[in-house]
């Protein structure tokens, strides 16, 4: 639990950003930074209406110009989804710029890093996903992530900031709207339920994912604000994979409704398959390990998105 702390959170009107921003702000003084690409104010109105936080419309890269020295940083204010970069590969060195600027912002006022990555950085790969395998050349999303990963490792070396990166499999929950067709398959397919539409899904649907829900996430953040010293990096995932029809199958007994998914053929060349995390290390290290079954998260969001046209 971290309280009385100054906490900057980029990315905090964003899907998870928010979802840490409803943990944290009560016992802390939050500052967002957020420039809006796929966050939106609604996330986090009730803390800003209650004064409980603070919202500066910026890049990243103007983290050095915020006037507060932070006792944490959780960085999660980088474009998260692999189309993004595929049509714009600039991203990657946007994204590396905004990293330079929060590490040497966070080495030069000695505060904590806790950082975002994912695990598509593991693509190419097969599951289980440890830690320690080695990364492969896959896409312009997953290199983006790496290189910020690898600037974290030499900014702890080079500068002792202490940063700890997490690794999120696939994160479905709550604030997912302002996301749109970049947001998680399980909320997706929600909305399309909701609006009597079929979901669609590319393949046989027997391609897996390890789901995990945001609460789950965020519980993972703040274990990682506790590590002290050198970098480290962990994965938080569920340890289980569920395949797309699985997951389908699921979402209709807690939506009361016969599903009849679409299938289509792939789009994407580099295709991930399968998903897994090992989460041993973050078991062990962290104290970490996912409290939501599928079943538990999917009945969250459903109540949460009942009634919104999405």
């Amino acid at each position: 639990m971290i309280s009385g702390k100054k906490i900057v959170i980029t990315g905090g009107a964003g899907f998870i950003g928010s979802n840490l921003v409803d943990s944290l702000a009560g016992s802390n003084e939050v500052t967002v930074i957020d420039n809006m690409h796929t966050g939106s104010k609604n996330n986090i109105k009730k803390h800003l209406e209650s004064g409980r936080v603070t919202l500066i419309d910026k890049d990243v890269k103007d983290i050095g110009n915020i006037g507060v020295d932070p006792d944490y940083i959780f960085h999660l204010g980088m474009y998260s989804s692999s189309p993004m970069y595929k049509d714009d590969n600039y991203k990657v060195s946007g994204i590396v710029d905004g990293a330079i600027s929060l590490f040497k912002f966070a080495s030069k006022k000695g505060s904590k890093v806790i950082l975002a990555s994912s695990s598509s950085v593991y693509n190419g790969n097969e599951p289980p996903y440890k830690e320690e395998m080695q990364l492969k050349v896959t896409d312009f999303y997953t290199e983006a992530r790496i290189y910020v990963e690898r600037l974290a490792e030499l900014y702890s070396r080079m500068e002792g900031l202490s940063v700890t990166a997490i690794r999120f499999f696939s994160v479905y929950g709550p604030h997912e709207e302002s996301k749109k067709q970049y947001a998680n398959l399980i909320t997706q397919f929600i909305w399309a339920i909701n609006r009597g539409e079929a979901p669609v899904i590319y393949g046989d649907g027997r391609q897996t994912r390890d789901f995990v829900y945001v609460g789950d996430i965020v519980s993972a953040l703040e274990k990682a604000a506790g590590i002290k010293g050198e970098y480290d990096v962990f994965n938080a995932g569920t340890g289980k994979s569920y395949t797309l029809n699985e997951m389908v199958s699921i979402l209709g007994r807690e939506m009361d409704v016969e599903i009849k998914p679409e299938y289509v053929d792939k789009k994407a060349k580099n295709y991930v398959e399968h998903t897994r995390a090992d989460i041993s290390k973050a078991e062990r290290v962290l104290g970490f390990k996912a409290e939501y079954t599928l079943e538990k998260g999917i009945r969250n969001c459903i109540e949460y998105y009942k009634g919104m046209k999405i």
